[in-house]
């Protein structure tokens, strides 16, 4: 009898442990969101090209006899960079000076009888209509030898011309022309490029063209070295180029030895900022067109809340919606329903 009474209190001992066992709610991994600034960059290739870039042309023609400089040579304000044949100039020099020998000696021959005839009308010899004949031969060799004396400068100016002359400082970057060759007076030789001030050239895409203005401050990169400076539009075209449809862009940068004409930079803007969340992209529930997440609330339990992905990055997703400090749920959102208790397991900022 004392066995059958033990056997049953163990048995009703074991359902009452069995019945008062707690169930616990399911754990959940969240983060703790902090409101953030997203922000996205532009990099667009570029090359490092001298400011002030000039074309230097003959200011009279020629034949070319002489070119005293390569590409990629540096070369001083004055220095002789090429030069034509003088013949003809110096041909044309020497007529125009026989001119003003010849206007010297009508000049003197015309004055020495104005002042002779000047004293005749002054003793009553002569009339007063032949005096103003030789006065107004006297004012012509004037004015006929000022014009050969100009003509003369004229020519002699041609003969300067002859030899083309570096206007600055600065670097040979171009040669259109040769030894041997007749070239026109305007016609483009050489081009010297300035090197007391460069700039990166860019081109901008017309999508992209509203997101650049004047002045925007952009970091500089150069492939061939780890240097980065900042730089700064300084001229953006007007007019998108014929054949790439783009917008040719100049960025201002300061003066850096280890920069040369040539190099490949890369210009990088940084967009506009975005206040947002950055989540998981495990976080996004959606079952519907709207993205949801999951929040813990502060009775610890699960509710949906709406919210507006704003970009994607990766593994990340940048979010509006939320609430600073929300904890979001990041593992296993689609386990989960509305209003049910759960443990957060790890909070993770």
């Amino acid at each position: 009898m004392k066995i059958i009474f033990l056997f049953l209190i163990l048995i009703l001992t074991g359902c009452g442990n069995e019945s008062t066992e707690e169930i616990l709610p399911p754990p959940v991994k969240v983060i703790q969101v902090g409101e953030t600034l997203q922000t996205q960059t532009e990099n667009f290739a570029g090359v490092v090209r001298g400011r002030y870039e000039t074309n230097l042309a003959f200011q009279t023609g020629g034949k070319i006899l002489s070119r005293n400089v390569e590409v990629g040579n540096f070369v001083r304000a004055g220095e002789i960079l090429m030069q034509i044949d003088q013949k003809d100039a110096a041909q044309q020099l020497n007529a125009a000076n026989a001119q003003v020998d010849s206007a010297r000696a009508s000049l003197n021959l015309a004055k020495s009888n104005f002042e002779r005839y000047s004293q005749l009308f002054s003793e009553n010899a002569i009339s007063a209509a032949m005096l103003d004949q030789y006065k107004t031969s006297y004012e012509n060799a004037v004015a006929s030898y000022n014009a050969a004396v100009a003509q003369s400068k004229q020519f002699s100016n041609n003969l300067d011309y002859t030899k083309l002359v570096a206007n600055s400082d600065g670097v040979i970057s171009k040669i259109n022309a040769e030894v041997g060759q007749v070239v026109s007076a305007g016609q483009t030789v050489l081009t010297l490029v300035q090197t007391s001030e460069f700039e990166i050239e860019i081109d901008v895409p017309e999508n992209k063209l509203s997101e650049i203005e004047i002045g925007r401050i952009a970091e500089i990169s150069f492939w061939a070295n780890e240097d980065k400076i900042l730089g700064s539009v300084r001229e953006i075209s007007p007019v998108a180029d014929s054949v790439s449809r783009t917008y040719r862009t100049r960025i201002s940068i300061p003066q850096n030895d280890k920069i040369q004409l040539g190099m490949t930079a890369n210009a990088e803007f940084v967009s506009k900022k975005l206040n947002g969340y950055i989540l998981p992209l495990s976080a996004i529930y959606q079952n519907s067109n709207t993205p949801q997440v999951w929040i813990v609330t502060d009775e610890n339990k699960a509710a949906l809340k709406n919210v507006t992905v704003e970009n994607f990055s990766g593994n990340e997703v940048v979010v509006r919606g939320l609430s600073a400090n929300d904890k979001v749920v990041v593992a296993g959102v689609h386990k989960l329903r509305e209003g049910q208790d759960v443990r957060v397991l790890e909070v993770a900022q």
